[in-house]
């Protein structure tokens, strides 16, 4: 519950300033992209209270391709990102970020700004992923527990649409299909991986989803866009509500430099018992398509 309380906060504060952003409707396709890289790096000599050399980059990409005519709407977003750290006292470069998103969300005109909607979303990574730690001659070593496609969400199914802008709008979908896909060649802990049973490559799932976006400008030259997910299995802890809650905040210094800020965090207890944060700060090149 208290869970479901803090995202509900977090997107009707977003939605609270949404709504003064006026968008004019525009029917056909409409296309934008962004991609964007970040740089981070440190260095230290003779820093006394010590200190760890390092440099990491981050590569992102975020596309909208969105149709609209008459009563129908059609919005589809891409989401691809893949970042890398590297510091003086370790053996290997690590992951900051890696990720693969796609979701497509159609919906028929109801009434005023509610449409008939049918959504899918499917989320993976890029390269192996892996779990670090030390042998007995306390040397670094690392462990492989995910892949490209180990695991893959695959998540599809009716429902409403809200939608009062491409920058504005939720979507409740309580009759959701969801496919968790992993390669059972993996060892297995406590005999689940990712929820999937050892030896089997596939978890099916039964459930209701919402999901909502949020984007406006917190002040000139400053945005900030949240992008929340809420998922819970009907047929197994269905209390045990998944959140995947991002927000993006961009302060634009020129056409091409800005700062930027990403933080996600994670509840899936599938995957850890707790929650998951990531967060990413620092100068970003863009470049706009």
């Amino acid at each position: 519950m208290k869970k479901l309380i803090l995202t509900a906060l977090i997107l009707t504060s977003a939605i609270t300033f949404a709504q003064e952003q006026k968008e004019s409707p525009k029917e056909g396709w409409t296309t934008k992209g962004n991609i964007t890289f970040l740089f981070n790096q440190s260095a230290f000599s003779n820093w006394v209270t010590g200190g760890e050399n390092n440099i990491a980059g981050n590569l992102g990409v975020n596309y909208d391709f969105n149709y609209a005519k008459g009563n129908l709407t059609w919005d589809n977003k891409i989401i691809a990102s893949y970042g890398l750290t590297k510091s003086k006292n370790s053996a290997f470069e690590k992951k900051t970020d890696d990720r693969f998103q796609f979701n497509s969300l159609v919906g028929k005109k109801a009434k005023g700004y509610w449409f008939y909607s049918a959504f899918l979303n499917f989320q993976t990574q890029f390269s192996k992923g892996y779990i670090y730690g030390t042998d007995t001659n306390g040397t670094e070593i690392r462990t492989e527990y995910t892949s490209f496609l180990s695991p893959a969400n695959l998540s599809f199914g009716p429902g409403m649409l809200w939608k009062k802008s491409n920058n504005l709008k939720f979507n409740l979908a309580p009759a959701t299909v969801k496919l968790v896909l992993v390669d059972k060649a993996f060892t297995l802990p406590n005999n689940a991986y990712f929820g999937v049973d050892e030896g089997k490559s596939s978890r099916t799932e039964f459930g209701f989803n919402a999901s909502g976006y949020a984007k406006f400008n917190l002040m000139e030259n400053v945005s900030m866009e949240n992008i929340l997910n809420l998922y819970s299995n009907y047929l197994e802890d269905p209390q045990n509500v998944d959140i995947n809650y991002t927000m993006n905040i961009v302060m634009s210094i020129n056409k091409y430099l800005s700062t930027n800020l990403t933080f996600q965090t994670v509840y899936d207890d599938n995957a850890f018992q707790g929650f998951q944060v990531r967060e990413v700060f620092g100068l970003g090149i863009n470049y706009g398509f």
